[in-house]
Parts: structure tokens; sequence; C-alpha cells
């Protein structure tokens, strides 16, 4: 029944699998809530957001305002405080007006509210090969790898950058059949380290360590050096295996078979892995989960809180419904990354069965109405249960906007994904403009990592002043001193007369944060942007702000003019501004 006052297009609600899933939400963040509400007439009455908290006791009543006149729209915010399964409701209130006065009533369903850790949403992710953390070229042109014990000594200097989640790539013992060599060539030399996401052999699976990169000692130093550093480490997660590895052996019903007998290995037209088993859940669906959690749990024993789970999409999303459902019940602050990089209706699934955050498109969302599109996708009609991390690079991605090398790009875009959303994340070579590509009209770099242990020059880059470090330091910590740029739910952009500018708010009680960045990395634009005082929150046509990014002070108003010249090694490629409330 629809009530009295009939409540209707009620948000932020998710249906999945024929249940109600809950909004998405991390403590303190605050909540939009939303809801169409009919009147009869010229009846009266009073709305209101009832915020439920998880012993089920009611901690909020949040009159709701009609968002414009006559649009039966109406609006309220809720805000949680702390982790847990929390609810709300809608109630309306009016009186009858006629000879036999009484209170009529309308009261909606309850709706959950999942209410995560910070890190759930709020994070900078750094990712690096160990193997090549430490890596040194021999003066014979041989290289001696990095491991566990060099590659904690880096950890350092990437919380010095302000990063708070260092990603690495699988660490498990790699497989010796078909194992690829440099540039994915079919035949490896006997140096070649292999791909690590070839996992397994003879020295152990998932919860073993490659011998390559030390023990499992060595891995708890390495996450102890973390810890002291105020860093946690994301494990990967890649549900497949080599040929070598224990369980083609101990359970080839995980496997799918050719009616020759054989194993399949992972196709990807026209690509082929012959060197990754990928694995059948039809099988023994209740032995491959149990194995799977007991990797999971293992790993969260160990230290771990981040899994970054690599291709979900090609896993069936109800096995990791079960499966986060289960390792959360148990470990609340454990956090799942999705990296599906596939079609949106699969990734959107994969966030409302739980994964806590996702890979995303802007690393291929460039202009400025993309961007526009983008944004307001993510941190409005999704974000109920989708909660992005944009990624500026990965192992597997340089983007073409990246090939030219220009120092400005990099920076340009560093700063859109550290300023859109809560979570970013970049790839170790970023900050030294890492741009080949493998072959003309490819996104992939050339010499990847993926196949070979990388030699870098921090340090002679940081003497060279050849190094994006600086500037991606200061924008953690902008992001760290600006709560406004720790949440999703409030950017909101603003007109500008040009197409190579854009500018965006992002709004968090008193703090609010003016972005405005030069998408043309090798020209100098100009423009005039007309900032929506009401979406601001301003009541003054003009207005102080400091850019966070050199401290200057601007006196700007509602039509501001600005000018953006990327001029080399960065020059200004952006405005960060805090507005002086």
């Amino acid at each position: 029944m629809i009530g009295r006052f009939p409540i209707l297009d009620i948000s932020p609600v998710t249906h999945f699998g024929g249940d109600f899933i809950g909004a998405k939400a991390i403590p303190n963040e605050r909540l939009l809530i939303g809801a169409t509400i009919i009147r009869e007439g010229h009846d009266s009455f009073e709305a209101f957001a009832v915020l439920v908290d998880p012993k089920g006791k009611e901690v909020t009543r949040a009159p709701m305002r009609e968002i414009w006149p006559k649009s039966a729209r109406y609006e309220a915010f809720l805000t949680p405080d702390k982790v847990g399964n929390w609810s709300f409701f809608i109630e309306v209130t009016g009186e009858n007006p006629g000879e036999f006065k009484k209170t009529l009533l309308s009261k909606s369903d309850r709706y959950p509210i999942k209410v995560e850790r910070e890190r759930a949403l709020v994070g900078s992710w750094y990712e690096f090969f160990p193997r090549s953390e430490g890596a040194i070229k021999n003066s014979d042109g041989s290289i001696t790898p990095g491991d566990l014990k060099s590659a904690a000594k880096r950890i350092p200097a990437v919380a010095a950058m302000g990063f708070d989640v260092l990603y690495i790539p699988p660490i498990h013992p790699i497989g010796y059949a078909h194992r690829k060599g440099r540039n994915n060539s079919l035949v490896a030399s006997p140096t070649d380290p292999g791909v690590p996401w070839g996992i397994g052999n003879s020295a152990g699976g998932h919860d073993a360590i490659n011998p390559d990169l030390g023990t499992m000692k060595d891995f708890e130093e390495f996450l102890k050096v973390a810890k002291k550093n105020d860093i946690e480490v994301a494990l990967d997660l890649a549900l497949q295996c080599s040929p070598d590895h224990p369980w083609v052996k101990s359970n080839p019903e995980w496997f799918t078979k050719r009616p020759d007998g054989s194993i399949a290995y992972a196709e990807n037209p026209p690509k082929k892995y012959e060197d990754i088993y990928p694995i059948n859940f039809d099988n023994d669906y209740p032995g491959l989960f149990n194995e799977v959690l007991r990797i999971v749990t293992f790993w969260v024993e160990k230290g771990i809180s981040i899994f970054r789970v690599d291709n979900p999409h090609t896993k069936p999303v109800h096995f990791w419904q079960e499966l986060i459902a289960e390792v959360n019940s148990k470990y609340p602050d454990v956090v799942f990354l999705s990296e599906a990089f596939t079609n949106p209706p699969m990734m959107h699934a994969l966030g409302k069965a739980g994964f806590q955050q996702s890979y995303t498109y802007f690393t291929w969302r460039v202009t400025k109405q993309e961007l526009t599109e983008y944004g307001q996708e993510v941190s409005q009609h999704t974000s109920a249960f989708f909660r992005p991390n944009f990624w500026v690079n990965t192992p597997d991605i340089l983007p073409f906007h990246l090939q030219s090398g220009n120092p400005a790009v990099f920076a340009l875009r560093a700063v859109l994904a550290a300023t859109m959303t809560p979570s970013w994340g970049m790839y170790a070579g970023y900050e030294l403009y890492e741009h080949l590509p493998i072959a003309e009209g490819k996104e992939e770099y050339r010499d990847s990592e993926k196949y070979e242990i990388k030699v870098r020059d921090w340090d002679g880059a940081a003497k060279k002043g050849v190094t994006l470090a600086p500037f991606i330091t200061q924008l953690n910590e902008i992001r760290r001193k600006n709560v406004a740029l720790q949440r999703l739910r409030n950017l909101y952009f603003h007109p500008t007369d040009s197409d190579q500018v854009i500018a965006y708010s992002k709004r968090d009680g008193d703090n609010l944060v003016l972005v405005v960045v030069n998408l043309d990395g090798f020209h100098a634009q100009e423009t005039t942007i007309h900032w929506d005082l009401w979406a601001l929150g301003v009541s003054k046509e003009s207005f102080e702000v400091l850019d966070l990014l050199d401290n200057k002070s601007y006196n700007w108003g509602k039509d501001t003019y600005v000018k953006l010249d990327p001029a080399r090694p960065i020059g200004k490629v952006a405005h960060i501004c805090r507005v002086k409330l």
C-alpha cells in the first residue's frame, strides 16, 4: 500500500538478487535521502527521513525539504556515525482539515545502509612489483632482482609521497610451463622471471611465497615496515593457475577439460594465455569455495586487510557475493577491490555483490564531456552500490594520452584522479613519466614489468628533477587536509566557456574546494568559469580563495576568468582552491 501520502522513488535504494542491499557509506558521510511525495490538493504535511542504528534505535529525524516549488521531490541528509548495518525510512504526517480532524500518516518500508570503514571509500594507492624494487643492473648487462627485503626499503619513500595503500601483484611461486618471455613472447629465456599471475609450481600455490622473493618471514617483516609507515598492503587475489600449480594434480575437477582430456588454457581472442588455467566453478563449487575462503583467511590472519581481485568478472557473481559476505562476517574491515575492466552492468553487479571498490573507465575518459558525464555517473547515479577508484595507469594499460611523455599531461591526469574521487591510484614509473608503447596504436608498455624486472633510478631522477613525485606528494597532502576531497557524492560540475577547461566543486560542511583543470597539456588555455553559487552554498557573488598548489590568494566571483599555462616541466595545469568561508 502506498499510504495516505504516496511516497515514491525513494533513494538511495538498490535491489539485487531479490533483496534490498545496503546503500554504501562510511562513518560520518552524509547520505542524501530523496523521495517523491504526493499530496492531495492543498493539503499540508511534514516529511522526515528517519535514521535507524544497527540496534534498531531511531537516532535522527531529519526534516525533508522540497528541492524546488511544486516538484514534489523532497530531500534530507542522514549521517550514520559508525560501522554497521543501519537503515532508514521516510515518514509523512499531516492533519485532516475536515470536521473530524485527525492525524494522517504515511510510512515507507525500511531500507538498509551498509556503513563500512573509511578505507572502503578513501585511499591513495600505489602499485609496485617487489622483484623490481632494489633491482640492480650489473656491468655485464645482467640484472640482480629485488626481493621482499629490498622492496621493504622502498616503502618509506612511498609513504613520503602520501600514499596509504601499497598494492603488490601476486607474490606466489610462478609456473614454468609455457612461461612468457619479454614483451609477452611465447618463449622465455632462462633468466626471464615469468608473469606473477601465472601462479603455482612445486614450491606451492596461492598460500605460498615465491622463493625468488624470500620467505614467509620476509613477507611478515615487509608488512611490519608498511604498518610502521601507516601503509596498508593490498594483496592480489588472482583465482587462476599455471599448469604447474598443485591444484592441477590434487583437484583436476577445478579446471575445464577439452574433449581430448587436456586442460583448457585461458583465452581472450585473439590473445592466448597458455601459461594460465582458468578455474571452473561448476564441478565442485563447495570444495573450491572452501579452498578460496581458506586462502583469503590465511592472508587476513597474516595481516592483509585489502585484496585487489584480478578479473572477478570471469568468475560467477554469486561466488563473490557469498565469499565477501562470509569474509566480512568474521573480518568486517577487509576491503575487496574489483579489477573488472568490462561492461558496466557487470561492474555494477560486482559492486552490488559486495565489492567495496572497483577499477573504472576513468583511464579512458579524456575530454571535458567524457569526464563530466562519467563523474556524474559515479558520484550520483551509481554511488549507492559502486565505489570508484580512479587509476591513472596500470601495468596493463598505458593510455594514449600518456604516450607523449609530456609531464604536464601526467600532472593534470593526476589532479583529476586525486580530486574527483576519494580513492585514486598509480603504478610505479608514472612519476618518472614512463610512456613508451609496445607498438603504435597499442595501449601497452614496451618492456612491460609484467614480463621482466624493471630497474629504476629513483634517486637519480630526484637529483635531476625529472620526477613528478613532489607534485604527487602535494596532491596527496591536499587530499588529506580537505575532507571534501574524501567524499564521493558531493562532486558538482560548473560551466566553462572552453571545452579545454573543466571546473568542479566538492563541499563537506565548511570545507569547500574548487578545482579547475586545463585538459590541454600542450597549450595555455583561458576561459570564464560560471560558478553556480547555489550549488556552492555561497551567498556572496565574490569570495576569496586560496590556491593550495601555489599558496596564492584570489578574489573569485560568480563569473571567474582563469588562464592555465602548462609550460614544461609542469607549469600551471590546475587550480585547487579552498574557499575562505
